[in-house]
């Protein structure tokens, strides 16, 4: 194993925890849900899709805990893989996280908290170019307001952590605690205050009743779905679900600073994971209390909209200008501008520490190895902070996301699936947590986390064989980088 001394511990169980909710909360929750919606046209199957993504996380999190606190590593995951597989596996994970995974979730969540700002300053816009360099295609590939912010809030993220761990520490916490509050409040509005008998009536009219919202041409069209088809559809709308219950092993990259790593990791997995889970079931009641789930594209005001076809796709706002009228907006831009900076700081933090690893393995540039004067990977922040302004005007970061959840789970699976091996290959390593339910809870993801692998790979083939693609690249890259 390497030796990461040169990273100093400073993150204590709450920072830890702080990092695994702060990292998984970003703006997701308060959109896909009606995307979500659309797909299973039933109340029941959406609050089920949720439910089953918290506890395929809950699970992958409780089989990484082990080992976390067996290997506490900076890389978390890459070093896994590393020592389960090979170098070469290590390196895809390592490979996708740079190009896509982290540097793409970096810049998609700016963009949002920029978007989201430009609600409440409308001369932020994606709209308001500055300089447009090309188009490709469906991208607009430039310079606008909406993105300048975005770049702006990356480099600022980016300075604040190369002024050592205690710096980006404590933005974590704030942010992190000021978002559970705001949740916790936008929860206690929607089942108490803003509760609508109306929505709750009609949503429990056809709790179970599956569809699918085809709009062609502005006219909408409902299919009925039945058997299989169900099922279908629920691990297909999951790929919204999942990506806004992700992030929650970036505390594994960061583990060679963490204070007790091997008692401190799986606990800050468990209750992180857990705490997420719990209040984005409970976001989802919230929106089926205060509007109902099926909706018109074609009408004016909120409520006959439905979660289906919410202005944007933003539920949560449509459910605070339910409440509040037009000032709802406003406040609501407020919350996710809270929740996606506070989110982007545990990602850019936790980030860096895999390219760092990969760094010390000579798998990655030779000065990302280097720690400056605060014992902090600078110049993997810096080139982490480059890649993904450079993501943000490309304008093709939302995609790029969309296509590597399938190669997401895949390194899930295989890191699980790791666990199982190091069992077998490191008998006797100290394992001062051993995964909650083992084999069968791991075992149990990895079942899962295939089962819906392949029916991404089936029902939503445009999201699933450009991420494999992506991942498959790497392979050449490695050898090249071997060889060189």
């Amino acid at each position: 194993m390497k030796d990461n001394s040169e990273l100093k511990c400073g993150l204590n169980l709450f920072d830890s925890t702080a990092i695994v909710i702060g990292s998984m909360v970003g703006s997701g929750i308060f959109i896909v849900s009606s995307d979500m919606a659309r797909t299973l046209g039933s109340p029941g199957w959406l609050l089920l899709a949720w439910i089953l993504t918290g506890l395929v996380t809950i699970t992958a999190a409780l089989s990484y805990g082990e080992l976390a606190a067996m290997m506490p590593h900076a890389g978390g995951q890459y070093v896994y893989l590393r020592e389960a597989f090979n170098r070469c596996t290590g390196f895809l994970y390592g490979w996708t996280l740079f190009t896509v995974i982290q540097t793409g979730t970096i810049a998609a969540v700016a963009v949002a908290f920029a978007k989201f700002t430009g609600v409440i300053f409308p001369f932020i816009s994606s709209s308001n170019w500055i300089c447009k360099f090309a188009t490709l295609g469906p991208y607009n590939v430039g310079l606008n307001t909406e993105n300048l912010l975005a770049i702006s809030s990356i480099i600022f993220l980016t300075w604040i952590n190369t002024r050592g761990l205690h710096e980006g520490k404590f933005i974590q916490n704030i942010f992190t605690s000021t978002k559970i509050i705001s949740l916790l409040g936008l929860i206690f509005l929607g089942l108490f205050i803003g509760r609508n008998p109306e929505a709750i009536n009609l949503n429990l009219q056809n709790f179970w009743d599956a569809s699918k919202a085809h709009v062609v041409n502005g006219s909408l069209l409902v299919t009925k779905l039945s058997g299989i088809a169900v099922f279908a559809a629920c691990g297909a709308s999951m790929v919204g679900s999942l990506f806004s219950s992700d992030a929650w092993n970036n505390i594994t990259f960061t583990a060679s600073e963490v204070i007790n790593p091997k008692k401190n990791i799986p606990v800050s997995l468990a209750l992180g994971a857990g705490t997420v889970t719990i209040l984005y079931i409970l976001i989802n009641i919230t929106y089926l209390s205060v509007l109902p789930l099926h909706g018109d594209i074609n009408a004016t005001d909120i409520f006959s909209r439905g979660i289906q076809f919410a202005s944007q796709d933003r539920v949560a706002t449509a459910v605070m200008q339910e409440v509040f009228g037009n000032s709802g907006a406003v406040i609501m831009a407020l919350l996710i501008m809270v929740s996606t900076f506070g989110c982007n700081n545990g990602i850019i933090l936790a980030g860096a520490r895999v390219y760092y690893a990969m760094a010390k393995d000579r798998l990655f540039f030779k000065f990302a190895s280097e720690t400056n004067k605060n014992s902090v990977p600078e110049k993997a922040l810096i080139i982490q902070c480059i890649w993904s302004s450079i993501l943000c005007l490309s304008g093709a970061y939302g995609d790029l996301l969309d296509y590597v959840i399938f190669s997401v789970l895949i390194f899930y699976v295989l890191t699980i699936l790791g666990l199982f091996i190091l069992r077998v290959k490191m008998p006797d390593a100290e394992r001062p947590y051993k995964a909650f339910g083992y084999p069968i809870i791991p075992g149990l993801y990895i079942f899962l986390g295939s089962l819906i692998s392949l029916n991404l790979l089936f029902y939503k083939p445009n999201y699933t064989w450009p991420g494999l693609i992506i991942v498959i690249l790497g392979i050449p890259v490695y050898y090249i980088w071997k060889k060189n």
